[in-house]
């Protein structure tokens, strides 16, 4: 018999896509605001974000070894892990900033723990970068310290979220450059946004996360500060909002893959960060956000995933 029927599990087309591929296109998308990071809070930055990426490479690495497994550093995916995290970090003056044993630690929390402890790439169940950081806010006090940046004053650079009047608010304009206190990565919106594009342009992600995310938070603050606009595209353009919805939120793994699916993780998202911000003990509501949107990931992808029908109208 010349033509045999082969048989094998799925995914049975591709789309030529690699993991080093997406990897690499997530890492020339978070150059810019990398880039913008190091030139708006100075050197130090560049020593957090090396410290990060090199760990989370080793341990990657070192599991791997010491496991006898196939070693996986070479999709790249510890090196956005570790970028992320360190995206995610404030430079703080004096002694009171992120040391080197913290990014380690949060690094080693992120790989070994959320990352290998549950099977590897592709089967943690919430993101490696956004679970390091709420594990380092909570370990560690000078994560709740704000990262002030070197080429303005500490008056027009306060975090906009944790001022107290109208009064200490960045412009608008300073917002979207990046002028104002935050963490490393999250400040410049204009640096995130031109990686979205990026990101939209290659197809590794969609726009329903990033659109509907931001879009609910503004859409709530909106509201709550009596149909203010500036105060709402304050509230819209400061934290994390943008480097969450955009590069973390989006995880294939810990995000739904439907359309609709994306939709409600997305809106549920935006309505727990804009509680938190509102109403929570922390000024940031993010991180805290797509952590527990990543928990009800599996019911959502559940809820809204294409049934399939065989003969009859009944469901396989």
């Amino acid at each position: 018999m010349s033509n045999q029927v082969k048989l094998a599990v799925s995914p049975h087309i591709h789309s030529g896509n690699s993991t080093r591929r997406i990897m690499l296109d997530v890492l020339i998308a978070l150059l810019p605001t990398t880039i913008a990071g190091a030139i708006i809070f100075g050197w130090k930055s560049l020593i957090i974000i090396a410290a990060c990426v090199a760990s989370c490479v080793g341990f990657e690495a070192l599991f791997n070894l010491i496991t006898k497994r196939r070693q996986t550093v070479g999709d790249l995916s510890a090196a956005v892990t570790g970028l992320l995290l360190a995206l995610n970090l404030p430079v703080v003056e004096q002694n009171l900033g992120i040391t080197i044993f913290q990014c380690v630690i949060g690094s080693l929390f992120a790989i070994i723990v959320v990352k290998f402890l549950f099977g590897g790439i592709g089967c943690n169940v919430v993101n490696p970068a956004i679970a390091a950081r709420v594990f380092m806010l909570i370990a560690f006090g000078s994560m709740a310290k704000v990262g002030l940046p070197v080429v303005v004053d500490t008056v027009s650079s306060a975090t906009p979220l944790s001022v107290e009047t109208a009064e200490q608010l960045p412009s608008i304009m300073d917002l979207f450059l990046g002028l104002r206190g935050g963490a490393i990565g999250e400040v410049c919106v204009l640096a995130l946004l031109i990686g979205f594009v990026y990101l939209l342009v290659r197809k590794v992600i969609t726009w329903h996360i990033p659109v509907v995310f931001i879009g609910t938070v503004f859409v709530a603050s909106l509201f709550m500060e009596g149909f203010d606009v500036m105060m709402a595209l304050t509230m819209t353009l400061s934290g994390g909002l943008f480097l969450g919805a955009i590069f973390m939120a989006t995880d294939y793994v810990t995000s739904p893959s439907t359309a609709w699916g994306k939709i409600i993780f997305a809106f549920g998202a935006g309505m727990i960060t804009f509680l938190i911000r509102y109403f929570g003990t922390y000024p940031e509501g993010v991180s805290f956000a797509i952590l527990l949107m990543n928990i009800l990931n599996p019911y959502i992808d559940s809820w809204t995933r294409h049934k399939i029908l065989v003969a009859g109208g009944k469901k396989a």
